[in-house]
C-alpha cells in the first residue's frame, strides 16, 4: 500500500503534550493553525512520519444527491488522515488517524432517544437505518481553525429520524451526546474538555434538508477517526458542530450548552455559522486553507456557500451577536 507523508500539515497543528495539563493554554495552542508553511511542513514529516490512510470498509448502497456541490472532493487519504476528533487526540492533524485503532464501535450501536418526544427509548443503528435511502452528499466542510475540505459523505436527512421520534410542541432544540469511554478514547483521559462531548441544533436547523445523519464516506462505512458509526453533518456551520459517535439524542425546550460553548464562550457560539465577517478572537475567518494546500488564500463564504438554502432561517438575527 502506498503510504503518503502528511506534507500538508503545518507544525503549528501538532499539539505539544506538555500543555495538556493546562486547559486554557492547551486550547490556545491546539487552535492556532493554518499559517505555517515550508520548514514547518518538513518538521511535521520528521516528527510524525508517514500516516497510512484508513483501510477501506464495508460498501454501502447509495444514490447520488442533487444537493451535492460540484467541487472536486478531497481524496480518501486526505479525509482519513487529517482529522479533528478530540476524543482520540486533541488538535487537528493525523493524531486521530494514528489512534483510531483504539476505538472499535460496538455492534449493535445503540442510541438513546430522550426528552420531549413520543418515541423515547433505545434504538439500534440498524433500526435507525431501516427504510432510509442512503445518499452520497458531497459537501464543503469548513473547520473553525480555517482549514477546509470537500467530503463525499454518506447519510440521510436528520429530519427523517426526528419525525419518527415524534417530538412534542415543547421540543425547540435537539441535543446530541458522544460516547464516553476513556478506555477507547485516549483524548477523554485528558482534562481539556468537559466530557462527554455535547452539541445542539435549533429544531429548524436539525430539520433542514441539508442536515444529515452521516454513516459513511466515499460509499463506505465511516472510519473511526471520521466519527463512526453515526455523526451529524451540518455543512453551513463550522466543523465542530458535526458531533461524532452519537449515543444520545435529546429533544429539549431550552437551548443546550454545547461543549465548546461551555469551554470558551467568547470564542465558540451556539450557532457557529461560517461567517467571514466574524473573526475568531485569535485569527481571521475571512480566508481558509483548502487542504492539502498549506496556504490560507481562499476567501471564506458566508454560510460556507450554502446561503441560498439556509440564510432565511436567520432573518432578522444579528449574526455577530449570535455567532
Amino acid at each position: 500500500m502506498l503510504i503518503k507523508p502528511p506534507a500538508d500539515i503545518p507544525s503549528s497543528e501538532i499539539t505539544d503534550k506538555k500543555v495538556y495539563l493546562n486547559r486554557r493554554q492547551f486550547i490556545r495552542t491546539a487552535a492556532g493553525t493554518a499559517l505555517a508553511a515550508g520548514a514547518g511542513v518538513i518538521a511535521t514529516e520528521k516528527l510524525l512520519g508517514a500516516q497510512q490512510p484508513a483501510p477501506h470498509g464495508r460498501k454501502l448502497v447509495t444514490k447520488s444527491s442533487p444537493l451535492s456541490t460540484k467541487e472536486t472532493p478531497n481524496t480518501w487519504e486526505h479525509i482519513t488522515t487529517y482529522n479533528n476528533f478530540y476524543e482520540l487526540e486533541p488538535g487537528a492533524g493525523n493524531g486521530p488517524s494514528r489512534l483510531a485503532k483504539s476505538f472499535k464501535p460496538a455492534e449493535p450501536w445503540t442510541v438513546s432517544v430522550e426528552g420531549e418526544c413520543a418515541k423515547v427509548g433505545k434504538i439500534n443503528l440498524e433500526d435507525i437505518l431501516k427504510g432510509e435511502t442512503l445518499e452520497d452528499r458531497i459537501y464543503r466542510h469548513r473547520c473553525v481553525e480555517a482549514w477546509s475540505m470537500v467530503i463525499p459523505w454518506v447519510g440521510f436527512p436528520l429530519g427523517n429520524f426526528i419525525n419518527r421520534c415524534q417530538p412534542t410542541s415543547k421540543a425547540k432544540f435537539v441535543e446530541f451526546t458522544t460516547l464516553l469511554d476513556p478506555r477507547q478514547f485516549p483524548g477523554q483521559r485528558l482534562p481539556v474538555l468537559d466530557w462527554p462531548y455535547v452539541e445542539g441544533l435549533r429544531m429548524d436547523e436539525a430539520m433542514h434538508p441539508l442536515t444529515i445523519l452521516g454513516v459513511g464516506l466515499y460509499g463506505e462505512v465511516l472510519p473511526s477517526q471520521d466519527g463512526a458509526p453515526l455523526r451529524t453533518v451540518v455543512p453551513w456551520k463550522y466543523g465542530f458542530k458535526g458531533i461524532k459517535s452519537i449515543v444520545k439524542i435529546r429533544f429539549v425546550e431550552k437551548q443546550p450548552v454545547s461543549t465548546w460553548q461551555k469551554t470558551a464562550p467568547n470564542e465558540y457560539g451556539f450557532y457557529s455559522n461560517v461567517n467571514p465577517k466574524v473573526d475568531h478572537p485569535r485569527w481571521t475567518q475571512a480566508r481558509e486553507r483548502r487542504l492539502p494546500s498549506i496556504f490560507q488564500n481562499r476567501p471564506t463564504e458566508l454560510f460556507n456557500g450554502y446561503g441560498d438554502q439556509v440564510a432565511s432561517m436567520y432573518t432578522g438575527m444579528d449574526l455577530k451577536k449570535n455567532f
